[in-house]
C-alpha cells in the first residue's frame, strides 16, 4: 500500500469559478471563528462580536418543535413553508400595517439570509445596478455582486445617527437601477428610515419601476419611535415593495434558521422556483417552533426588547468616556457603532487592525467598520449582559491605554 500511494500523480489545482472567488469570508464570522480559537486555547474572550441574541429561545417554541419531533414530523413540507406558518406571517403584517398580503404571497425560508439571495437570483440580472445605504451589513454587496449586478453604495452621515433618507438613495439611481434595498433598522449602525422618507422613496420607485426591498429583521429593536414599515405601503404599491423578515433576532431563534419573504407574486413564485432547487423546504419542525413564536411569544419579546434598552443606555455613556471613541445612541438594532479613529495608532491604523489588536490583545471580539463600508468605526453588538458589557469596555479602555 505504500508504493501504491508514493505513486499518486496530482492533478493540476482546482480552478473555482470567478464568482466563487470574488466572494470573501463573512467578517462577522471570521471575529467569531478566531474568538473561537482563542476560547480553545484557554483564553477568556468576551464576545462583543456576534449579532446573536443571548436570550433563550421561547419556550413555546421549543416545546412545539420538541412534539413535532416526537411525532414524527421530519419529513419533507411544502417547498414554499408551512402553509399554517404562511398564514401567520401574512396576518401578522395585515393585522400591525394593513398589508393585503396572503399566504400564497409569502415563502418561508431557511433564515432571512437564504430569503435575500434567493430574491437576489430571482430579480438582479448582469449589468444592473442595486442602490443600497452605507454603512450596509457585509452581506449585502456580496449577493448582489453573486447575482450579477453592481452595488451602488449611498454614503449615510453619523452626525444624524446614520438616518436613511430618501433624497440621496433618489439621486442615485440610474436607467440601470433594478432596486433599492432599505435594512431598516441598520445592521451595523442602528440608522433608520422616517415614515416620510419611505413613502417617499417608494412611491418614487413604483413611477420607475423598481422593486424596494425592505431587510426589516431588526423591526422590533427600534428605541426612538414607532417603526416604518415597509409593509404598510404594500396596499398602495403592490407591485414595488418586497418585504424579508426573521426569526432570528426577534425570537432569539437564530439557529433554527426560519426568515421569510412578502411581495409580488411574480417575485415570490421566483423565488419558490429558486427554492425548490436550493434548499427543498425550510426545517419541518423548526417551522413548528417558529409558529408557536409568532402567535405566543409576545410576553417574551418584550421581556427581551426592554433589556435590550437598557443595555444600550447603559453602554453608550460607557463608550463616549473611553478616549478616542465618539458614539450616538443607536435607534435600532442592538450594535453601538463608534467613530474609533481617534485610537489609531502604528500597529492599529485602521479599523480592521484595531479589532485585532483588541481581539489579541484584550480578549474583546468586536468588528471592524471596514468590513461595513465605514472604515473609521467599529461594531459593537449588545446583544450580551449588561455584566459582559461592563467587562469588555474595561478591557478595552486598558488596552487602549497602553
Amino acid at each position: 500500500m505504500t508504493g501504491f500511494y508514493s505513486l499518486m500523480i496530482r492533478s493540476a489545482p482546482v480552478n473555482l469559478s470567478a464568482r466563487a472567488s470574488a466572494i470573501g469570508e463573512s467578517a462577522t464570522l471570521r471575529v467569531t471563528r478566531r474568538a473561537a480559537e482563542l476560547r480553545a486555547q484557554g483564553v477568556a474572550v468576551v464576545d462583543l462580536g456576534a449579532g446573536e441574541p443571548d436570550f433563550s429561545s421561547p419556550p413555546v417554541a421549543v416545546e412545539a418543535a420538541r412534539r413535532a419531533l416526537a411525532e414524527g414530523f421530519t419529513r419533507y413540507t411544502p417547498g414554499s413553508g408551512l402553509p399554517a406558518l404562511r398564514t401567520a406571517v401574512a396576518d401578522s403584517y395585515r393585522r400591525h400595517h394593513g398589508a393585503p398580503w396572503q399566504a400564497a404571497d409569502s415563502v418561508i425560508t431557511v433564515g432571512g439570509k437564504t430569503a435575500l439571495f434567493e430574491l437576489a437570483l430571482a430579480v438582479f440580472d448582469h449589468g444592473q445596478e442595486v442602490v443600497l445605504p452605507s454603512p450596509y451589513w457585509v452581506t449585502f454587496p456580496e449577493q448582489i455582486r453573486f447575482a450579477g449586478a453592481r452595488p451602488v453604495m449611498v454614503p449615510t452621515c453619523g452626525e444624524d445617527g446614520f438616518q436613511i433618507h430618501a433624497g440621496p438613495l433618489i439621486e442615485a439611481v440610474t436607467e440601470r437601477t433594478r432596486a433599492i434595498l432599505v435594512n431598516s433598522p441598520c445592521n451595523p449602525t442602528g440608522g433608520v428610515i422616517s415614515a416620510p422618507d419611505l413613502r417617499q422613496l417608494v412611491a418614487f420607485a413604483a413611477g420607475r419601476g423598481l422593486l424596494v426591498i425592505a431587510d426589516e429583521t431588526y423591526e422590533r429593536f427600534v428605541y426612538g419611535g414607532p417603526h416604518a414599515s415597509a409593509a404598510a405601503l404594500a396596499a398602495e404599491f403592490p407591485d414595488t415593495v418586497v418585504l424579508v423578515g426573521s426569526f432570528s433576532k426577534t425570537y432569539a431563534m437564530t439557529g433554527w434558521r426560519i426568515g421569510y419573504l412578502l411581495g409580488p407574486a411574480p417575485v415570490v413564485k421566483a423565488v419558490e422556483n429558486i427554492q425548490s432547487h436550493a434548499t427543498s423546504n425550510p426545517t419541518s419542525f423548526a417551522m413548528v417552533g417558529a409558529l408557536e413564536a409568532l402567535l405566543h411569544a409576545e410576553p417574551e419579546v418584550e421581556e427581551m426588547l426592554a433589556e435590550y434598552r437598557a443595555r444600550r443606555e447603559m453602554l453608550v455613556p460607557l463608550l463616549n468616556d473611553i478616549p478616542g471613541f465618539r458614539c450616538r445612541p443607536p435607534e435600532g438594532a442592538f450594535y453601538a457603532f463608534p467613530d474609533v479613529s481617534a485610537c489609531f495608532r502604528p500597529g492599529r491604523a485602521d479599523s480592521i487592525a484595531l479589532a485585532e489588536y483588541l481581539l489579541e490583545e484584550a480578549g474583546v471580539a468586536t468588528v471592524p467598520g471596514a468590513a461595513f463600508g465605514a472604515a473609521a468605526h467599529l461594531r459593537l453588538s449588545f446583544a450580551c449582559s449588561r455584566a459582559t458589557l461592563a467587562e469588555g469596555l474595561e478591557r478595552i479602555a486598558a488596552a487602549l491605554a497602553r
